[in-house]
């Protein structure tokens, strides 16, 4: 075999991808400005780390979940409700997931709360987090599976283990007394430890219409206000605004 073919081999074998595809590229380099070995050696490595270091970004994203990409780049601030427009440059700074606070936005649909969520999750993902995204009954459906399959614990342990969940649209859909225990235990194994970012479309005076139990929801709402943020996002949607737009413009 040529020396290309065998460190064509060894580098398939090694997952080498980086170093496979420039080190043709980076030999002809080292000749013609007469780098040393470990100059070349370096740089290789160097591409391959930073190819790395790109794949394991893709792929905490792909594994967060995200319904969609959503970036903080994209949005538009200064149509955001004043509380959220005000507390945006401090959160997308991501001391709140080192200091495992956690942040809830309330207020009605259409203001901006799921686009922060995602963009910071996202973000949170390239700066090298652990993040899980989730609709609160899709949690409440993998609770009930992980029940079924006597896999609670399992789920359990990698539900605290995040460096951020993101649960959106609580209210959306009522709970019975079980789901309502099963959303309190799981976020309370993350109270004070871990971040996490909530949003509803219900202030917490009417929480208690999709709990269902007055007692369970007041430990609820004390768990996730311990040291949170509370992000009131009321106000006019972007969706009606696009829409007003688009029909003016007709």
């Amino acid at each position: 075999m040529s020396e290309k073919e065998l460190i064509d081999m060894y580098t398939k074998e090694l997952r080498l991808s980086a170093v496979r595809e420039n080190v043709q590229l980076f030999a002809e380099d080292a000749a013609r400005e007469q780098w040393g070995h470990l100059t070349f050696l370096r740089r290789l490595l160097e591409v391959e780390a930073a190819a790395k270091r790109e794949r394991s970004k893709a792929t905490r994203i792909r594994m967060a979940g995200f319904p969609q990409m959503k970036y903080l780049e994209e949005l538009e601030r200064e149509e955001l409700p004043a509380e959220g427009r005000a507390l945006l440059p401090e959160i997308e700074t991501l001391d709140f997931v080192k200091q495992g606070r956690s942040i809830v936005m309330y207020g009605n649909p259409g203001t901006g709360k799921t686009h922060i969520a995602i963009g910071l999750g996202i973000r949170a993902c390239v700066e090298g987090y652990s993040v899980f995204f989730t609709s609160v009954p899709r949690l409440l459906t993998l609770i009930r599976e992980a029940k079924t399959e006597k896999s609670l614990r399992s789920l359990e342990i990698r539900f605290e283990r995040y460096d951020l969940v993101i649960c959106d649209e609580l209210g959306y859909v009522g709970f019975d007394k079980e789901s309502a225990e099963m959303l309190f235990n799981h976020l309370s194994l993350r109270t004070g430890k871990k971040a996490t970012i909530i949003t509803t479309n219900l202030p917490f005076t009417r929480w208690e219409e999709v709990l269902k139990d007055k007692v369970l929801c007041s430990a609820l709402v004390d768990r996730l206000c311990h040291k949170s943020y509370l992000v009131n996002m009321t106000g006019t949607s972007y969706r009606i605004k696009e829409t007003k737009k688009f029909l003016e413009q007709q």
